[in-house]
């Protein structure tokens, strides 16, 4: 295991709940490597916290990490399904419809 991967894991599962659901998978291309994390939807919050700032940080880190090996590790976090940017569009409602369910 790549020391870059091999840090965000150890970071990744000592801040969710549920370590056993982290999934991290690694690519390397051109542009450096990219770092896919994949986390149970309650933790989330956890990993991006208020405003971005702990996904911001464990990026920073990573760069870190990758600068001492001279390569560009970027960091991407899978949104989980039924997310609220999971690339599909909400079910619109008609005026009648939310009219309904609110009397």
């Amino acid at each position: 295991m790549e020391q870059d991967h091999a840090f965000l894991e150890y970071v990744v599962k000592a801040l969710v709940d549920n370590p056993d659901q982290v999934e991290i998978s690694r690519t390397v291309d051109e542009m450096g490597v990219l770092l896919t994390l994949t986390v149970a939807p309650e933790d989330m919050g956890k990993i991006i916290g208020k405003e971005g700032n702990i996904a911001k940080a464990i990026r920073t880190l990573l760069r870190v990490v990758g600068m001492k090996h001279n390569a560009r590790v970027n960091l991407k976090v899978n949104e989980p399904v039924g997310g609220k940017r999971d690339g599909r569009p909400e079910e619109m409602k008609s005026v009648d419809q939310v009219v309904e369910e609110l009397g």
